[in-house]
């Protein structure tokens, strides 16, 4: 496969970049480096808040362009791009909703924390991987503040507990399962898809100068964007499907083989 023709690397983060123990390889960081100084960008989508993703990616964050929540917000050196808030009344329509369905631990995700009622004990030991900064509220409907994402978590599975009981909101929203345990609700064009075009048209670097990992249904519309669109092995069948190539899952390195194989194609 020639890759020389890529100038634009986007990659996932949970379940993708990110180990089983959530943390990047350093093989990642010196390919980084190396692939940077030969003019190759970068991009993390991720639903993820964006502090989530900094952390995790602090020594590179300033060469770094970052797609969080799922699309609805991109930054780059600290200068937003791009930000497609959810409509308040749609917003408290779904939460109406989600209060009624038992499992269920619901974070309104907005630009720099997450608000959240106060969790059991169990969902508050997760807080701290996924996001960096958060309060706790006595209510979220109503919450007079803009918010990017409502982001829903359940221990045993959100596409067979929760997704089906908000899937009628697919005709209003953007309602994706995004992960085993995650279903994110937000505007209609907050996807990675969209984020990744108006990044492409800022660059000037078209989808077939385009690469993309990615291994959940969050990931789906940014595959179709990239000309190398790469499923990891651990990847949900439906982004097997969409992706035109396959790699290793997110615990064999699988981005790093691909980004070895573009370094040493571009040396």
């Amino acid at each position: 496969m020639d890759l020389t023709p890529v100038k634009l690397v986007v990659t996932d983060m949970d379940g993708t970049l990110l180990n089983s123990s959530h943390q990047v390889s350093s093989r990642f960081f010196e390919l980084f480096e190396a692939l940077s100084k030969r003019g190759i960008q970068f991009a993390a989508a991720s639903g993820r808040q964006y502090e989530s993703i900094a952390v995790k990616l602090t020594p590179i964050l300033d060469q770094l362009i970052v797609i969080a929540e799922n699309g609805g917000l991109v930054r780059h050196q600290g200068r937003e791009l791009l930000s497609t808030p959810l409509d308040p009344k749609l917003r408290d329509q779904v939460l109406e909703r989600l209060e009624n369905i038992p499992g269920t631990h619901v974070v309104l995700c907005g630009k720099d924390s997450a608000f959240l009622t106060p969790p059991t004990p169990e969902f508050e030991g997760l807080l701290k991987e996924y996001y960096g900064a958060f309060e706790y509220l006595d209510r979220l409907r109503g919450f007079p503040g803009e918010i990017m994402k409502i982001a829903v978590y359940h221990f045993k599975s959100s596409e067979q507990y929760i997704f089906p009981e908000v899937q009628d909101f697919e005709t209003a929203l953007k309602v994706k399962v995004s992960g085993a345990h995650w279903v994110d609700i937000s505007d209609p064009l907050a996807h990675k898809g969209h984020a990744l075009k108006h990044v492409q048209k800022q660059l000037g670097i078209p989808p077939e100068a385009t690469m993309v990992f990615g291994d959940y249904n969050n990931d789906l519309e940014m595959l179709t964007q990239a000309a190398f669109s790469f499923a990891m092995a651990n990847a949900h069948p439906n982004v097997l499907k969409t992706a035109r190539y396959q790699t290793g899952s997110n615990d064999q390195e699988g981005v790093e083989s691909v980004l070895t194989r573009l370094l040493e194609q571009l040396s």
